[in-house]
């Protein structure tokens, strides 16, 4: 053991990360408390709030007309991280598509692993679900994500238009 001036070891500093034993599985009801209190994390991340309420997600995910998938990662118990998928269609070629709309892993376990394996977990949903391609979205001056991205195989797209927003209510 080598130990640096402040007593910590040098050889275990300067080890990688180790991921806890994680589990990867689609979401359940009892987990909606941890998946909300993560959306807001990473809502939180970005400078942004999440006003969505446990109800809300609930429908969503379980509700008459599910509208999103969700995979957690679990370990020891504890929901460390997440990811939401939503359909795509391209109806002039007629291609499904799924959107990984959200990809989260809590702080204390990033690096270790688990963001690929819930990328691994999405596409083969996607795949399961006839898609042909998943897509992510994320901000322009998010490198550390875009560097993620490309490591995980996903090819940059140009932005070639604008989107526009109706609200309903």
């Amino acid at each position: 053991m080598t130990a640096l001036p402040n007593g910590l070891d040098l050889q275990a500093a300067a080890a990688p990360k180790r991921a806890p034993l994680v589990t990867i599985r689609s979401a359940r009801a009892e987990d909606i408390p941890a998946l909300c209190a993560m959306i807001a994390e990473l809502a939180a991340h970005h400078g942004d709030t999440a006003p969505l309420d446990a109800e809300t997600l609930e429908r969503d995910l379980f509700g008459p007309v599910p509208w999103i998938t969700a995979l957690v990662a679990e370990a020891a118990g504890t929901l460390i991280g997440y990811a939401i998928l939503v359909p795509l269609y391209r109806a002039q070629l007629g291609v499904r598509g799924m959107d990984l709309h959200h990809l989260f892993v809590r702080d204390a376990h990033r690096g270790t692993g688990i963001g690929r394996h819930l990328v691994a977990k999405a596409r083969e949903q996607a795949r399961r679900a006839g898609c042909t391609y998943l897509s992510v979205s994320a901000a322009t001056g998010n490198f550390q994500a875009h560097r993620f991205y490309e490591s995980q195989d996903f090819t940059p797209g140009p932005v070639t238009g604008m989107r526009y927003v109706q609200a309903l209510r």
